[in-house]
C-alpha cells in the first residue's frame, strides 16, 4: 500500500497559524492534495488533545475519522537550555502511539512548563539528553525526531543555536533518534554531505501552519506498508524498510537556504558570504547564516556526492506556486483557485496533477505555459530564486531574460 505521509504540521492552538484549522478541514484539503497520512500535530495542547480524542477513532496506533482518514499523533516541542557554556534552541517531532502514552507524555511536560500556552509548547532548562531520557522511560516505540535539522535559530545543527553532531546535543541517548527532518531550506543531497549523518532516516514534512494545499505536504515521505499501523510507520523510519522516497521543495524555495538580511533585503550565497566576512555591506552586522552555509561548514564531502542505498527523493514546487507564477498573481487568488480545480477535476488530486497527469491532456485542459512550467517542475527544473533569513524563495517562470539572471 503506497502512503504519502505529512507527519509535522499544526492546529490552532500553535502561534501563527489559521483560526480555521480542524479535523475536518486537514482532512479535506489532505485529499485534495494526495497526502494520506496526516501528523495530528500538537497533541500536547489539552484543548487540541480533547478534540482529537472525540473526533477521532484509535485503531493500531492510527486514528481515523469517521470516513476513515488516518492521522498518527504528532507533537513538536522546543527545548531552550545551555549546554558548553553556550544557549541552544532545539525543536523536536514527537510520535507517539497511542492516547494512553500521550496522556504520559503530557503528563511528564505539564510539569516542565505550560501546555495551555502554545500548540508547539516551550521548555527552558531542559535538555535534548533529559528529553530523550524522559520519553524512553515512558515507552522505546516513541519517536523522536529532530525538526528542520538545519534552520538558523530553532534547530539541531541551527548556525545561531546548534550543534555540530547528533551526538553532540543528544550525547550518550542519541541511540535513540534514527531520523532527521531536512526542512525545507535543505534536501537529502546536502545531508548526504555528512558522513556522519549516513545512519540516519531523512524524512521531510510541511511544518505546515494551515490547511493550504500549497503549505500542507509540499514536502512529505511515501512509504509502501501491508497496513497502515504506527508500528510499521515507525519501523520504516527506523529502518529504511518500506520507506520509499520523500518529495522535497526545492532548497532554495526554503525560508533559511541562503545567508542574509532580511530588514535590509539583502541576501547572497555562502561563498560571497565567506568573501564579506559574514557581515552585512548594508548594516554592517553580522548575516544570518543560513543552511547552505552550515552545511559547507560541517561537510566531509563535496557538493555531487551521492549516498549509496540511500532512498531517493523529487523535487517539486507546491501546484498553485506554479500557476500564480504563470499568472502573476497570488497563490490565494480566485483565478489560481479557479485553473487549480479546473485540473483537479480532472486528475483526482494536486500530487496526480504534478506527477503523472500526461502532458498532451495538461496542454488541452490549461494554458501551455502552465502545462509546460508542469512538466519542468516534474524534471525539478524549475529556478528558484533562494529564500534567506525568513523570506521564502520565489519561483522564477523560465523566460529567456530569467534564466540569464537566474
Amino acid at each position: 500500500m503506497r502512503v504519502v505521509s505529512d507527519l509535522h504540521l499544526h492546529s490552532r492552538y500553535s502561534r501563527a497559524t489559521s483560526r480555521d484549522l480542524s479535523i475536518d478541514t486537514l482532512e479535506r484539503y489532505a485529499r485534495i492534495k494526495g497526502v494520506t497520512l496526516l501528523g495530528t500535530g500538537d497533541f500536547t495542547h489539552p484543548l487540541w488533545l480533547n478534540e482529537l480524542k472525540q473526533k477521532l477513532k484509535e485503531e493500531n496506533g492510527i486514528l481515523k475519522t469517521s470516513s476513515g482518514f488516518p492521522f498518527i499523533l504528532q507533537a513538536e516541542i522546543s527545548n531552550i537550555y545551555t549546554q558548553d557554556n553556550k544557549l541552544r534552541k532545539v525543536h523536536n517531532v514527537i510520535l507517539a502511539p497511542s492516547f494512553e502514552i500521550v496522556e504520559q507524555i503530557n503528563e511528564l511536560l505539564g510539569k516542565k512548563g505550560n501546555l495551555e500556552a502554545d500548540g508547539r509548547p516551550i521548555f527552558g532548562k531542559y535538555s535534548c539528553v533529559e528529553l530523550a531520557d524522559d520519553l524512553m522511560k515512558i515507552s522505546r516505540d516513541i519517536e523522536i525526531i529532530p525538526s528542520h535539522c538545519w534552520t538558523p535559530w530553532f534547530s539541531i545543527f541551527g548556525s545561531m543555536s546548534g550543534f555540530d553532531s547528533v551526538e553532540e546535543c543528544f550525547q550518550d541517548r542519541s541511540s535513540y533518534i534514527h531520523a532527521l527532518e531536512t526542512g525545507m531550506s535543505s534536501d537529502p543531497a546536502m545531508n548526504w554531505r555528512l558522513s556522519k549523518l549516513d545512519k540516519y532516516t531523512l524524512v521531510s514534512n510541511s511544518d505546515s501552519h494551515s490547511f493550504w494545499p500549497w503549505r500542507m505536504g509540499r514536502e512529505c515521505n511515501i512509504f509502501d506498508l501491508e497496513e497502515v499501523t504506527y508500528n510499521n510507520i515507525v519501523k520504516a523510519i527506523r529502518t529504511n524498510e518500506g520507506f520509499l522516497c520523500t518529495i522535497e521543495t526545492s532548497p532554495s524555495y526554503g525560508k533559511y537556504h541562503f545567508d542574509g538580511h532580511r530588514l535590509c533585503n539583502f541576501s547572497c550565497s555562502p561563498e560571497e558570504a565567506v568573501k564579506i566576512k559574514n557581515i552585512c555591506p548594508v548594516c554592517g552586522r553580522a548575516l544570518t547564516i543560513g543552511v547552505a552555509h552550515r552545511v559547507n561548514e560541517l561537510a566531509d564531502r563535496p557538493e555531487g556526492f551521492v549516498l549509496e542505498k540511500a532512498h531517493p527523493f523529487r523535487i517539486l514546487l507546491p501546484l498553485h506556486e506554479i500557476i500564480s507564477a504563470i499568472m502573476k498573481t497570488s497563490m490565494s487568488s480566485k483565478k489560481v483557485w479557479q485553473e487549480y480545480n479546473k485540473l483537479l477535476a480532472a486528475f483526482n488530486d494536486e500530487f496526480n496533477v504534478l506527477l503523472n497527469a500526461p502532458h498532451s491532456e495538461l496542454r488541452k485542459l490549461t494554458d501551455s505555459k502552465i502545462a509546460d512550467m508542469i512538466m519542468r517542475n516534474r524534471e525539478g527544473k524549475i529556478n528558484v530564486k533562494p529564500g534567506f533569513d525568513g523570506e521564502y524563495g520565489v519561483a522564477i517562470v523560465e523566460t529567456d531574460e530569467q534564466k540569464r539572471l537566474f
